[in-house]
């Protein structure tokens, strides 16, 4: 099987091609904005930019992919919130261009999309859930599903949440590392315990898009950790398990933030469907950080080489 992955310069789209490269059955084309800064092994890789839809057309018609794995996106909540046109051209248009190369290939498409369609009233949630997004990062990727659904593809949308994790060339932190970088460097940090999410390991995610590939599900799939936990709890968590000042850990709420986009209160998510149909099952939190330590200690290690 062919699975062309896009966005491969991130965190997600990183894991993937570790993943899959090792697969002797599979495939795998590369492509991401640029040069690509991932350890490609035997991948094939492209130069591409989603938003240009002769380049779509052009990559996907030469490698001809049984499937599209979406991975690229802009995820910055603020600003997609300040830089609308820019937003709904990467996480709207793209799509729409992705949709139309894989309807003229007869490739199956598998469009990674957020909890942050929810309205954050409640949580966890499973997939029969409505959306009612509350910023525009979140009726942009709302609006990517609505395009995907109406299509005449063969889909999958799999949603995710705070997904956390680390590659060798990080182009964003995440809540896991913003905590043990600042606490490591003796900082104080305000962290809100009036969030909820079920925190996501990148590899975990990334196992997620690989059986919806291989299987071609259809539908629409809640794929994240399994331990619903608040923000200020990963915090305290993360602070233990590396042996860190917890004191430094000052307890906030939303409502002290002043952020351009609203955030989510509560989202989390049932991921029955895909344990069932998919054979997912994600690591817990603590299995999580072990793995991103152990990483974390391989990547000193090669850097000091």
């Amino acid at each position: 099987m062919r699975i062309l992955i896009t966005g491969t310069n991130g965190l997600l789209g990183q894991k993937l091609v570790a993943l899959l490269q090792d697969k002797k059955d599979i495939d795998v084309i590369a492509t991401a904005r640029g040069k690509s800064t991932t350890p490609l092994g035997r991948v094939v890789y492209y130069s591409l930019d989603i938003t240009k839809e002769a380049d779509v057309n052009r990559i996907i018609s030469t490698t001809k992919p049984a499937v599209v794995i979406n991975t690229a996106a802009m995820t910055q909540v603020d600003d997609c919130e300040t830089n609308r046109e820019q937003c709904w051209k990467a996480n709207v248009d793209a799509v729409e261009y992705l949709v139309k190369a894989c309807a003229k290939n007869n490739a199956h498409l598998v469009q990674v999309s957020t909890d942050f369609i929810f309205d954050g009233s409640h949580g966890p949630l499973d997939e029969t859930e409505k959306p009612a997004p509350v910023n525009f990062y979140g009726e942009s990727k709302l609006a990517a599903e609505h395009i995907v659904m109406n299509s005449t593809i063969d889909w999958c949308i799999v949603r995710t949440v705070l997904v956390y994790g680390i590659t060798h060339d990080m182009s964003r932190s995440n809540i896991v590392l913003w905590v043990k970088k600042n606490l490591e460097q003796k900082k104080t940090i305000q962290v809100v315990n009036d969030q909820w999410r079920t925190p996501t390991l990148a590899e975990d995610l990334a196992m997620g898009c690989y059986l919806a590939a291989i299987k071609k599900a259809h539908g629409v799939y809640h794929i994240s950790g399994k331990d619903f936990m608040s923000p200020y709890d990963i915090a305290i968590r993360t602070a233990e398990f590396f042996n860190l000042d917890k004191s430094l850990i000052k307890i906030t709420d939303s409502n002290q933030f002043k952020q351009p986009a609203r955030r989510p209160l509560t989202t989390g998510f049932i991921i029955d469907k895909a344990r069932k149909d998919l054979g997912y099952e994600p690591h817990s939190f603590e299995e999580g950080i072990k793995i991103l330590q152990t990483q974390s200690e391989e990547l000193t290690r090669a850097q000091k080489v």
